[in-house]
């Protein structure tokens, strides 16, 4: 069970490594998942727009992307993934929704986790789902 920080084309990490590693193994164990590996990489958004253009065909500055790297053809519920995330599109996203910058953090750490503990956000519906998931997720790590 590894959780690892690492950053390219910036430098950062995030504060409170260890309560967020053990946060995340919480919530990952809830929906009865186990880490293998999880590797979340920080960075900035053209290197982000580069990992949207290359792999997803996507123009567009996104927060977060979430690649599952897990062997899923025998249905195993073990997480193994990259992670990475701009911490431009965080800073911003802080500021536009009046929100702390670790508390944004935190909701684009564990946005990350749920999509691999297999919620959705593409429907009005699982996009609800995924929020209230993410508001239970972030009470949790405010009370430990």
């Amino acid at each position: 069970m590894k959780i690892n920080f690492f950053s390219e084309s910036i430098t950062f990490q995030p504060k409170q490594k260890a309560k967020i590693r053990k946060w995340i193994l919480a919530i990952v164990d809830s929906y009865n998942y186990k880490v293998e590996e999880i590797n979340y990489i920080f960075c900035d958004d053209e290197y982000l727009l580069k990992i949207n253009l290359d792999y997803l065909n996507h123009d567009t500055l996104t927060d977060i992307i979430t690649f599952d790297n897990a062997d899923n053809s025998s249905k195993n519920k073990n997480i193994e993934s990259d992670i990475f995330i701009s911490v431009e599109r965080v800073t911003e996203n802080a500021s536009k929704f009046k929100k702390k910058f670790d508390e944004e953090l935190h909701r684009v750490l564990i946005h990350g986790v749920l999509h691999l503990c297999g919620l959705k956000d593409k429907t009005k519906k699982d996009a609800e789902s995924m929020r209230n998931a993410e508001e239970q997720a972030l009470k949790i790590f405010a009370s430990s």
